[in-house]
């Protein structure tokens, strides 16, 4: 599996992981084997949240990875309007429980809120202090957002930026990608096939994937996650419980894409006009 470093401060990560939304409405021991199946295969970069399935998403997580916490690369995620000094620090308590771990390896505010990000960023200054998170970052946030978030903790301190990203939905290559790259925080990008929106069959978009994995014996869909993770900068979180469908994900970030495959890609899903607000789910 290709590792790139997360954040400034690093470690290497596995630059496709694994996300949980929804896995609150999986068969609790089909989710922990497709987890545990995905950390075999290299995907070991877990996401998931404390607002997935109310916290069932992390208990699913926690004991999938009971015997193999150091194996993971572990986030998780504050609620904004929880995201208060010790609204923070309690939610991230709680999360650890749910986790049966000991830290996170990140944790993240989930969305911009309500509450000042001074206080946010004290809690999980705290937390990193007492050991219970490794960094922290942010997610769905755009580049006014990180600006304002930069601003209260100072440049290095963010790991990563979690925003949707896929295909139909590049949005960030604009303005975000490029702030973040330029500031040391990693991209994350979540739903990399589009939520349940995927290219259709009859479509352009399609022939063009169909005839790039041909021409590397892969498919359609790990076309796509190679061309998403093209950048140095992007970690992509795809959620599967088909253990197939795992390590086939595991597979496509080794695609080593040419400049005729990307400018192909980049045709039949042309980038467009820089949106109003950052596009999100």
């Amino acid at each position: 599996m290709r590792t790139v470093d997360f954040g400034k401060q690093g470690p290497a990560v596995s630059v496709i992981g694994q996300g949980t939304w929804y896995f609150e409405q999986l068969r609790q021991s089909d989710a922990v084997a497709a987890l545990r199946h995905g950390v075999s295969c290299g995907l070991t970069h877990i996401d998931t949240a404390e607002m997935y399935g109310d916290g069932i998403a992390e208990e699913i997580v926690g004991e999938a990875i009971v015997d193999m916490r150091d194996e993971v690369f572990l986030v998780s995620k504050v609620l904004p309007w929880n995201a208060s000094y010790e609204g923070t620090i309690a939610a991230c308590e709680t999360s650890l429980r749910r986790l049966q771990t000991d830290s996170l390896d990140s944790y993240l505010l989930h969305w911009p809120g309500s509450h000042p990000l001074e206080g946010t960023f004290a809690a999980m200054d705290q937390l990193q202090r007492d050991g219970k998170i490794k960094s922290f970052g942010v997610s769905n946030f755009d580049v006014d957002d990180l600006e304002d978030a930069v601003s209260v903790v100072g440049e290095g301190r963010l790991s990563c930026n979690q925003v949707l990203y896929h295909l139909e939905t590049r949005a960030i290559e604009h303005e975000v990608l490029p702030w973040c790259t330029a500031h040391g925080i990693s991209v994350v990008g979540y739903s990399p096939f589009g939520h349940d929106a995927f290219p259709d069959t009859r479509s352009l978009g399609w022939s063009a994937l169909q005839a790039i994995a041909e021409k590397h014996g892969k498919s359609e869909r790990q076309v796509a996650l190679a061309f998403l993770a093209r950048s140095g900068n992007v970690f992509l979180i795809p959620k599967s419980a088909n253990s197939e469908h795992l390590t086939a994900n595991a597979e496509a970030a080794a695609i080593e894409l040419d400049v005729d495959d990307i400018e192909r890609i980049d045709a039949a899903f042309p980038l467009g006009h820089k949106p109003a607000g950052l596009p999100m789910l």
